[in-house]
């Protein structure tokens, strides 16, 4: 009866329809098909995922699609050793270079935080939900190649160990 219920509200508020790239019940994926009891989504790696409606409506609903445009949100680092204004200026390079960013809302490009190994930024263009993926694959490929150009780099995590030998006489 629970299942029922959950796919009568599935139905009344819609927080979903068909084809909606949705997260729902801890899955991922496009929505194949909406029942009374179910809830069908094909997953991104084409896997077909039946789930009970009262575990979707128990749990957190994303709707990935349901606006049309969306913000990428991605952190590249660089090293502490490294100009930020270079870095910035690329990062503003590279997106004013990529005609698929929208101008409203402007891109963010901020330093948001100083961590262990590397001065970290947000960059955070705006695009069509549509070309969200495509979009992302293409700008950290090119901030990647063109932070290497301009000599910043993109440093890991890394220790530095160090090893103190005491002499000890065990006589």
């Amino acid at each position: 009866m629970g299942n029922f219920a959950s796919g009568v509200m599935l139905v009344m508020f819609r927080p979903f329809g068909i084809g909606d790239a949705v997260t729902a019940g801890g899955v991922t994926g496009k929505v194949e098909r909406i029942s009374v009891f179910n809830t069908t989504l094909l997953t991104f790696d084409n896997q077909i995922m039946i789930i009970p409606n009262g575990i979707i409506t128990n749990d957190v609903i994303i709707n990935i699609t349901a606006n049309p445009t969306r913000r990428l949100d991605m952190v590249f680092g660089i090293s502490y050793d490294d100009d930020i204004k270079v870095a910035k200026e690329v990062f503003e390079s590279v997106l004013s270079e990529e005609s698929r960013i929208l101008p409203e809302p402007k891109p963010v490009i901020a330093v948001s935080e100083l961590a262990d190994s590397s001065v970290n930024f947000w960059v955070r263009p705006w695009v069509k939900t549509a070309e969200y993926w495509d979009v992302k694959f293409a700008l950290i490929e090119k901030i990647k190649l063109e932070l290497e150009a301009a000599g910043i780099t993109i440093p890991y995590p890394q220790r530095d160990l160090h090893i103190y030998n005491s002499d000890q006489s065990s006589d």
